[in-house]
């Protein structure tokens, strides 16, 4: 067992198993303390690496993540000190595996229900190599205005109030981490406050005793006084009784062991920890208050004197001349976290995204401020999700079915069009699912899909400014542009896109007015008399159709159909209707095991 100080205000520990809670509150007492390093190093996280983003005062850190404890170790050697908040069923072995790190010195375990056999080999190893174990089943320890372990003393506030942001002059050491925070508060009352703090954990069978830690302050000349709090059960109080009969310390001890109550019960109690226990006579708090008093303890009659029996020894230490009171000083502001200020009204801060179209705060999420379960009870399809994600409203049932058949005659156009085509190369490649859609996605635009938008733009302009088809058509033929949504590869006048004819007949008998689909079977008619292939495609139909929906439904104003028609919303019903295509052909090919695909040599014409 170490003879003196454990930690320092340049101690640096390795965290096992990655908590972000206790870790941000040690990196905030580092910071209330004024040290100029965080004490955490790294963090050990199995099977993760990379780093973490912390608060280091107002400045944001990153601590670097390993994977294993002895990549840790090699690279934070300085790190002398590992904190385990593995579960109980991992605790052993990997505090025994920081234990054999040649680097490491004190072994801090927090869970409680490991294994005692478990237990006493750490116990084995640490005395034999000179190291220390603190738990399980502990909150660890802290050096004022130095160094602390995970959660520790609480909250800053608690910290704060105990003082502990600066050095006292007394030495604390107990089984209960819960009592040990009473303790804190109790010291700094009475006394300057505590110079360091212990607290060994409540099993039967602790890394490190009650004496072991007496002895270590006894050895600490910033230590005064030592106060002890232990509990019925166990022995370990009568090490501490010895080594006062010894001689081997040379300081006030004030003490108390709880538990006084147990000889009310008829039986044998179990208190909260598992070494707490009522069992024979030597281990009840009486007689083991009774052997502390004799050895020349200080020990109060009850744990409402204990206040006043701590006093009491500092301000006879005081009088004597053998400690003066630590001065008091006013320690930094910590940042307060953005979520806990704003939560509690302290601050505002600007928003970075808005969204208007979906709200997933609430038991569930809503479209358009519809809850999910509401548009599965009304039996609504893909259209009416589509209404309420991009138009922020219910539309029409003859609008949403119109948007469906859209969806379900744009949904694929075979395996040889540049979309299509892409994706299938993508998937013979052997990539995955997101990037066959993207690769064919990307083709989408003015030659392949995106002709929807421009159809719905140019034909808009040409009728809200009275164009008849003949200046309409002769006006784009004047720029170099083609009439979008008019020509096809293979239809023609006398061979109509049966696609086309579904949406115009679904128009004619749901649509309160058809009269931009109209405009566009009369440009039709004009470029037919110049050309036989130059008739209406689905895009122009689509595209006519839409704006017949928009302007006929009612629930547009003008300003916002202009919008709707500028932003490319029209083009966005082709992405997704033909998303499904794409997705179809990428199954289709994996399904297949279609090899790498090369083009055949033949189709290509190489010139010199």
């Amino acid at each position: 067992m170490a003879t003196g100080q454990l930690f320092s205000k340049t101690t640096q520990a390795l965290f096992y198993n990655y908590k972000q809670l206790p870790i941000q509150r040690m990196l905030d007492f580092d910071f209330l303390c004024g040290r100029e390093t965080p004490s955490v190093a790294g963090i050990i996280n199995p099977g993760s690496e990379g780093f973490q983003k912390l608060f280091f005062g107002q400045e944001e850190i990153a601590i670097p993540v390993h994977s294993t404890i002895e990549a840790a170790c090699a690279a934070h050697p300085t790190a002398d000190v590992f904190i385990n908040f593995a579960s109980f069923r991992s605790a052993a072995a990997s505090s025994m595996s920081a234990l054999k790190q040649p680097t490491i010195r004190v072994v801090a375990i927090i869970a409680e229900g490991v294994p005692e056999s478990d237990t006493k080999q750490l116990i084995g190893f640490a005395k034999a190599n000179n190291k220390v174990v603190i738990g399980p089943a502990t909150v660890g320890g802290i050096q004022a205005g130095a160094f602390k372990i995970g959660d520790t003393a609480g909250t800053i506030d608690n910290i704060i109030q105990c003082k502990l942001y600066r050095p006292g002059s007394v030495g604390f050491v107990s089984k209960s981490g819960g009592m040990s925070n009473e303790l804190y508060n109790t010291i700094a009352r009475v006394t300057d406050g505590v110079y360091e703090g212990i607290a060994i954990g409540g099993d039967v069978f602790p890394g490190s005793t009650l004496s072991d830690h007496v002895l270590r302050f006894n050895n600490i000349p910033q230590v005064k006084m030592i106060v002890v709090l232990g509990e019925l059960g166990g022995r370990d109080e009568y090490s501490l009784v010895e080594a006062l009969k010894q001689g081997k310390i040379n300081k006030p001890v004030v003490a108390w062991v709880s538990g006084t109550c147990a000889t009310l019960f008829k039986s044998e109690v179990q208190f909260g920890h598992a070494g707490a226990k009522s069992g024979g006579e030597m281990e009840s708090a009486q007689a083991k208050n009774q052997a502390l008093r004799d050895a020349g303890a200080t020990v109060p009659t009850s744990y409402e004197a204990f206040e006043g029996a701590i006093k009491e020894a500092f301000e006879k230490l005081v009088s004597e001349g053998k400690t003066t009171p630590v001065k008091e000083i006013k320690p930094p502001q910590i940042p307060e976290d953005l979520n806990t200020a704003i939560k509690s009204g302290k601050v505002r801060a600007p928003t970075h995204i808005i969204s208007t179209i979906s709200d997933d705060r609430g038991e569930e999420p809503c479209y358009a401020g519809v809850p999910m379960s509401s548009i599965v009870e009304q039996g609504l399809g893909v259209g009416d999700v589509i209404s309420l994600l991009w138009f922020k409203r219910s539309l029409p049932r003859y609008c949403t079915r119109f948007i469906e058949i859209c969806i379900l005659l744009c949904a694929d156009h075979g395996p040889c069009v540049s979309g299509a085509h892409n994706s299938i190369v993508t998937a013979r490649a052997g990539k995955d699912l997101v990037s066959c859609l993207v690769s064919g996605l990307l083709t989408i635009g003015p030659r392949f899909g995106g002709a929807v938008d421009d159809a719905a733009r140019y034909f808009k302009d040409a009728y809200d400014r009275g164009l008849t088809p003949y200046e309409f058509v002769e006006s784009m033929k004047k720029k170099g542009i083609r009439v979008p949504g008019i020509g096809h590869r293979i239809k023609r006048g006398d061979n109509r896109d049966k696609r086309v004819e579904l949406l115009q007949l679904y128009a004619r008998e749901n649509f309160p007015s058809v009269k931009y689909m109209e405009y566009a079977v009369q440009v039709e008619t004009y470029t037919l008399s110049k050309a036989n292939n130059l008739v209406l495609n689905v895009d122009g139909a689509i595209g006519s159709l839409f704006l017949d929906l928009l302007a006929g439904s009612g629930m547009f104003t003008k300003p916002e159909i202009d919008e709707i028609v500028d932003i490319g919303y029209l083009n966005g019903l082709f992405v997704l209707a033909r998303s499904i295509g794409l997705i179809g052909h990428t199954f289709d090919q994996k399904r297949l095991k279609q090899p790498l695909y090369r083009h055949p040599w033949e189709d290509v014409l190489y010139t010199k």
